[in-house]
């Protein structure tokens, strides 16, 4: 059984950190509710790759029920009231301020609704200078400082998917499962606000120790690892490339003796820890390769097999639909089902989690609750 069922939710949501977050309660069992403008979510437009849809819509949306309100009419603000009045959850992620205009206070909610578990998500905390400030996945990435260590050393990079967003909807599922655990001891619910920019700082918490507290901040050093050496991409004869990492000094004696035949490193000044191989990493990752360059990719794998080392193919993303430790679950787009990723350590995953509304498809169904015959 998913353990949210008999639980709801009313999401006044778009793009992704608040679907990231309710699409979580959705696969837990909760019945989400997710409000939409009369034309829709503008997630629904990032592209047609699914199916005809958007590949993010498709992603975050599965399981849930659409509901259109027109929010500039009073009636239909005074319907998503009710609504909410209704629930056990509130997420919203609307521009700050935005909620208000509306004429829904969120301390008044509380107050008439006490139970009620709200989420609001934005850019900068509530309570913080930066509150009223519009965001985004990318800006984050680079006002927190997380670009400057993305990339190759010559330009700072974004990392490959909206990772700020994702983080930021992780964290507020967190915090609403907690919230939901505090009622069920308290009977009382709670007020929340996760931000994008406290997310990503969270998530920083390393290179921020590192530059803080008596080292310099991380490098960009590409597919590499900034702290170890060896701990990067290498290419075998055949032109494979493939990341090797080593870990600690047991493993960079296996690597030396076994891996590439080179025990004269195990004696060399510049190899002697860690630290000295980071302060000497091209002269390190230039000893690696050069002997590894000699062996096929089937010979790299043997040996680093032998001495129990970590290495992955450097893989394209068209390569991970065949991958043999890839699963994928079901989902429902119209009339086509296509398969997405499947949540790991879910096996509670509910079982209606497993299509994808089309717009305002549930909007009779759901106002029939509230609307007085």
């Amino acid at each position: 059984m998913a353990f949210l069922e008999g639980i709801s939710v009313i999401s006044l949501e778009q793009a992704v950190a608040a679907p990231a977050c309710s699409m979580r309660l959705a696969q837990a069992g909760a019945e989400v509710i997710k409000i939409e403008r009369p034309e829709g979510d503008f997630a629904r437009g990032y592209d047609t790759a699914v199916a005809g849809e958007s590949s993010y819509f498709v992603w975050l949306n599965a399981g849930k029920k659409s509901v259109v309100l027109d929010l500039q009419q009073g009636e239909q603000v005074e319907m998503l009231g009710q609504l909410i009045s209704q629930s056990d959850v509130f997420v919203q992620n609307l521009k700050p301020g935005a909620l208000a205009k509306l004429g829904l206070q969120l301390d008044a909610l509380h107050e008439q609704h006490p139970k009620l578990i709200s989420m609001s998500i934005s850019g900068f905390a509530a309570d913080g200078p930066g509150h009223s400030r519009k965001a985004y996945d990318l800006l984050m990435q680079a006002e927190s400082g997380l670009s400057s260590i993305t990339g190759s050393p010559h330009a700072a990079g974004r990392v490959g998917v909206s990772l700020v967003d994702i983080a930021t909807g992780q964290f507020a599922y967190e915090a609403v499962l907690g919230a939901l655990i505090q009622r069920g001891q308290s009977g009382q619910g709670a007020k929340l606000n996760v931000s994008l920019f406290d997310a990503v700082a969270q998530w920083l918490a390393v290179p921020y120790l590192l530059d803080r507290y008596g080292a310099a901040a991380p490098e960009r050093v590409g597919l590499a690892h900034p702290g170890i050496c060896p701990y990067g991409v290498f290419t075998a004869e055949c032109g494979q490339d493939f990341v090797l990492s080593i870990q600690n000094e047991r493993e960079w004696r296996r690597l030396c003796k076994i891996g590439i035949g080179r025990r004269d490193l195990l004696d060399d000044a510049r190899c002697i820890d860690n630290p000295t191989r980071v302060g000497n990493r091209d002269f390190v990752d230039g000893a690696v390769q050069e002997a590894l360059v000699k062996l096929s990719y089937t010979e790299v794998q043997a040996r680093f097999a032998q001495a129990d080392l970590a290495f992955a193919p450097v893989n394209a993303i068209g390569e991970l639909k065949t991958h043999p430790d890839f699963h994928t679950v079901e989902v429902a787009v119209g009339e086509t089902t296509v398969e997405l990723p499947r949540v790991p350590g879910a096996p509670w995953l509910a079982e209606n989690a497993n299509r994808v509304p089309e717009l305002g498809a549930h909007t009779h169904e759901v106002l029939a609750r509230v609307i007085k015959s």
